[in-house]
């Protein structure tokens, strides 16, 4: 099947048509206008630097639905402990920035490039990005950013410079999505640390499923706070 060429126009092929490996498009651009009509569609960028935009639509999908939130007793011990200040919405821009860092740091290479980033800041601007912060002694030391439309949030990337910092800000999330009764968390791509914390996969036709009802819901796009 073939990898479909965007153009200037707003469009995007059906997500059914993606390549066994769930790539669906080249090309486009970062227009929050493009980005959202993605997301709303179950399709995210994802690509190298100094490559075209590659556009994805996995199946299976891994996902992460706030009641299965796997919370350790340890864990647990972390947050009742207060170790880190965990904040919403208040260093976005920093977030974004760290997650792109570690990655070139540890050598994993990352596709959070500048264009991404500007990208995903509009988006914040917008009111539709928002990022949890975890902090220690006032220094970020952890976080994760994603999208949020009607009762889903597209999870993008995390980061921890300190020992399970992104996991408290990660529990934080999901305690905050189930008050305000969020579905799922999409989390696109499957990995053993996701997987550790209740994300499991499904298949394309029932994430579909579940995405049209989630993103047919309100969108409130206040900056979040915590309770």
């Amino acid at each position: 099947m073939p990898v479909f060429q965007l153009t200037e126009s707003l469009l995007f092929p059906p997500p059914e048509l993606a390549e066994a490996d769930g790539l669906l498009a080249v090309g486009g651009d970062l227009s929050p206008e493009r980005l959202l009509m993605a997301y709303r569609a179950g399709i995210f960028p994802w690509y190298s630097p100094g490559d075209p935009i590659l556009w994805w639509s996995p199946d299976p999908r891994l996902v992460l639905f706030p009641d299965e939130f796997y919370l350790s007793k340890r864990l647990a011990r972390t947050i009742r402990q207060k170790v880190f200040e965990v904040t919403f919405d208040t260093a976005f821009k920093e977030v974004i920035a760290n997650c792109a860092n570690l990655r070139n740091r540890t050598g994993e290479g990352t596709w959070i490039d500048e264009a991404m980033q500007e990208a995903y800041c509009r988006l914040h601007e917008l009111g539709f990005a928002h990022s949890v912060e975890c902090r220690q002694d006032g220094k970020l030391v952890g976080g994760l950013y994603g999208v949020a439309i009607g009762s889903i949030f597209f999870g993008e990337s995390m980061f921890s410079l300190t020992s399970n910092s992104s996991k408290v800000a990660m529990a934080t999330l999901v305690a905050y999505l189930k008050k305000k009764n969020f579905d799922l968390i999409d989390c696109q791509i499957g990995t053993p640390h996701l997987k550790s914390l209740g994300a499991r996969d499904i298949s394309g036709d029932q994430f579909s499923q579940l995405l049209a009802e989630a993103v047919n819901k309100p969108t409130p796009r206040e900056p979040w706070q915590l309770p």
